[in-house]
């Protein structure tokens, strides 16, 4: 039984073509994963890394919102939490992960 593996073995290392078909074999698999990646993973990690850079970056007078749909007005920052004036009078305090959106524009565009 090993022997005839073996000679299997041996002719398919002394066959030129079954690097070549091994390599036609994975070459789909390797396109595929490469517009996979190209297409969906590379978009969404610079979505996240956007995310991350504007909520690090909100300050006060800021219009956020939460990940539970609240809009509000930043009205004090700290390390990790925000304050955040849901209505007059009405603060509430969230951890800054839970944000959602930032609606106060970072810079202003050129127009034109």
């Amino acid at each position: 039984m090993t022997h005839i593996f073996l000679q299997s073995l041996a002719a398919a290392g002394a066959n030129p073509n079954s690097a070549t078909s091994i390599l036609v074999g994975i070459a789909p698999w390797l396109l595929i994963f490469v517009i996979f990646y190209v297409l969906m993973i590379r978009p969404q990690q610079q979505r996240v890394k956007q995310h991350q850079a504007a909520i690090a970056a909100i300050k006060k007078g800021d219009e956020v919102i939460t990940g539970g749909g609240i809009r509000g007005k930043v009205t004090k920052v700290t390390d990790d939490e925000a304050e955040i004036e849901i209505a007059q009078g009405v603060k509430v305090r969230v951890v800054k992960g839970t944000l959602s959106q930032v609606l106060t524009p970072q810079s202003n565009p050129a127009n034109g």
